[in-house]
């Protein structure tokens, strides 16, 4: 908590600064000077190597590195304590800027020799509006005296855009079968209700209609079969199935023989 409160404060100093010499020269009230300190000679450039495309962009949910380069001229070594950063509003006439947002701080603690220099990675992430603002850059250094000295690493406007899609991204592979499902329904729904009707639809025959066109070809067969004659004098086989035909049908009754009442005359002598 001791090293946050303490970069806060530094931070809110090389903001002042900042805002200082953003502001408009036309007003007429002239904000106090912050306390002088000891000059320093270190020097903090700073470069975005993925992000640098036609300007500084910015890409929402993606993290962007910066590369802050530490050159030490003084005979002393020097501490880089803390980097940080913050979003600004483009300064207008008449209108400093405003802090839209702080950026996360990131500790380091690393030395920087006398006459010499390193270079210290510092990622951030952004979730906002696709808009323009100004990133200020700062970094705090302790000399050997112990003193910290804010310094600002880079102050320079950049592009919040949103990330690229991708055709393979889930939630685009789900928008499109739920449009893709809704279309379909759609076109379901104008077909049944506008097309549909104007189309001749066929009747469906029902299932007792099979019945009597099977007993009607039974029947003719059977006609056909008795009425068949006989070629050897014998009775022609019957080949169709007779189970379902009534037995009075099948057994007709056979003609009676009549006998004569006059067989035989009586002649007399």
């Amino acid at each position: 908590m001791g090293k946050f409160s303490f970069f806060s404060l530094a931070l809110l100093a090389a903001q002042t600064v900042f805002v200082n010499g953003q502001g408009s020269a036309d007003t007429e009230e002239k904000t106090e000077s912050p306390v002088e300190l000891p000059k320093l000679g270190v020097t903090v450039s700073a470069s975005f190597p993925k992000a640098e495309v036609f300007g500084v962009k910015l890409v929402n949910g993606q993290p962007t590195e910066a590369l802050l380069q530490f050159s030490n001229a003084d005979p002393e070594p020097v501490t880089v304590t803390v980097i940080g950063g913050s979003l600004w509003s483009i300064a207008a006439p008449g209108k400093p800027p405003v802090n839209v947002r702080n950026l996360t701080a990131t500790p380091y603690g690393m030395d920087v020799p006398a006459g010499d220099h390193i270079t210290l990675p510092y990622s951030f992430a952004t979730e906002m509006h696709p808009q323009d603002l100004t990133l200020n850059l700062a970094a705090v250094i302790s000399d050997s005296k112990g003193i910290m000295h804010p310094i600002t690493a880079y102050n320079g406007t950049v592009s919040i855009v949103e990330q690229d899609t991708s055709i393979f991204d889930p939630q685009v592979l789900f928008l499109y079968v739920f449009l893709l499902a809704c279309s379909a329904g759609s076109v379901y729904f104008f077909y049944t209700l506008w097309i549909a009707p104007y189309f001749p639809q066929k009747r469906k025959a029902s299932k007792g209609s099979d019945r009597p066109r099977k007993s009607a070809g039974v029947s003719s067969s059977v006609d056909a079969a008795d009425q068949a004659p006989a070629t050897d004098g014998t009775p022609s086989t019957k080949t169709y199935d007779t189970e379902w035909i009534p037995a009075h049908h099948i057994n007709r009754p056979e003609a009676r023989k009549v006998k004569s009442s006059g067989g035989r005359v009586k002649t007399r002598a």
